[in-house]
């Protein structure tokens, strides 16, 4: 058992990108951290610096109280779960979870013994003949979970081990894993590009964006308090609808463009910053999830509603996913197209045609909404739980 620090740690390559900068981590002894960004955002690197398998450019790495830097992947005392299982095709599952040990030379007692209590806690007991051919791709992770659950390591590096799975088998999966995980009690860094994965199985959740760290706190914070709009941008599916306001005189109001919606006493309260606000930009955030149709009642305390034309209704068995424009202006920013294509396809979805300025939503409704396709629908707006971000810095407006 064994706490890992990561301490500035920073990846160049010779031809002077920077994968990663100065990332500040610890992981608790038997924690569950995930690494999470778009493409291309440094997570797989610093794993694999954690791992052994790249230098570490500057920076230091710290497995409970020993600097590891220029320690051999073998001697950092650590497991790692690959994407592609890398399991051997001719042993038995056996065979190839108690692999490592017989190359420790442990006593084979020893080894059936750690064997069969990995294979206990995996569900792989009645498997442990098979070739790995004869394995469905969740026993094939499972055999290389095993693989590393033997070893006892201080700490476990999982790389997007279950992108190879359906996605049945992934929601599965994932909650054996986080179980396994529970069980065995190591810190754990798990990277994935997976967002709902990340949120629905860490403990804390790191978000990175071009190799820098953007915010690491538990999941239900992410959400709740995104540092800026990057990570407001990216977490939570759908993601965040964004829109550029500009806040009233008094800054009690936000408008969006021919709209207004009044920011609650206890909204203001807590950003007593946004008077600073008055009459400039601001980025205005509302999650899918606190808008509802206003034609079914409830939503806002205070009767807020924004109009919005109706691009496509995804009816979803439970619930509806309502698509649609507002006639304001969009969010132009680096922040958003970083944080992946799929908000810039609702902008593009949601644009409307003839030209006119349009801000690109979604709304999270009851199914028994009677919204349709074409319509100019109202919605309720849970104005204490929007999100307000600096226009030009994009980080988020609090006290």
């Amino acid at each position: 058992m064994a706490t890992v620090s990561l301490e500035k740690l920073t990846k160049v390559y010779p031809n002077g990108t920077t994968a990663v900068s100065e990332l500040d981590l610890d992981v608790a002894d038997g924690e569950f951290m995930v690494l999470v960004g778009p493409s291309g955002c440094g997570k797989t690197t610093a794993l694999r610096m954690v791992a052994g398998l790249e230098k570490i450019t500057d920076g230091r790495l710290r497995i409970e109280d020993r600097v590891v830097n220029d320690l051999a992947p073998k001697d950092r005392d650590i497991a790692m779960v690959f994407q592609n299982y890398a399991l051997y095709p001719h042993m038995t599952v056996a065979e190839n979870i108690g692999f490592a040990l017989g190359l420790r030379r442990m006593p084979k007692q020893t080894i059936r013994d750690k064997v069969q209590a990995a294979a206990q806690i995996l569900g792989l007991g009645d498997q442990l003949e098979r070739k790995p051919a004869q394995l469905s791709g969740g026993q094939r992770q499972r055999v290389a979970m095993g693989r590393a659950i033997v070893r006892e390591p201080a700490a476990f590096l999982m790389d997007e081990p279950l992108s190879n799975l359906d996605a049945k088998l992934r929601v599965q999966m994932r909650a054996e894993i986080a179980e396994v995980q529970r069980r065995v009690g190591v810190a754990t860094f798990y990277v994935t590009h997976d967002q709902v994965e990340a949120m629905t199985m860490g403990h804390r959740v790191a978000v990175l964006r071009a190799g820098v760290l953007q915010q690491c706190d538990r999941p239900q914070t992410l959400y709740d308090a995104p540092d800026n709009v990057f990570v407001a941008a990216f977490i939570g599916s759908p993601s965040m609808n964004l829109y550029e306001g500009v806040i009233s005189p008094d800054a009690d109001a936000v408008r969006l463009g021919a709209q207004t919606l009044r920011i609650p006493a206890g909204a203001r309260q807590a950003r007593p910053c946004l008077g600073e606000y008055r009459d400039r930009a601001v980025i205005v955030g509302i999650r899918p999830d606190h808008l509802s149709d206003a034609a079914l009642g409830g939503g806002a305390a205070d009767g807020a509603t924004v109009d919005g034309v109706v691009q496509l209704v995804e009816a979803l068995g439970s619930e509806l996913m309502v698509h649609f424009h507002l006639e304001a202006a969009r969010v132009h920013s680096g922040d958003v197209a970083a944080a992946g294509e799929d908000a810039q396809e609702r902008s593009d979805l949601a644009a409307g045609d003839a030209g006119l300025p349009s801000a690109a939503g979604i709304a999270r409704i009851d199914a028994r909404s009677g919204i349709r396709a074409g319509d100019v629908a109202r919605f309720a707006v849970e104005t204490e739980r929007l999100h307000f971000f600096d226009a030009g810095t994009g980080l988020a407006i609090r006290d």
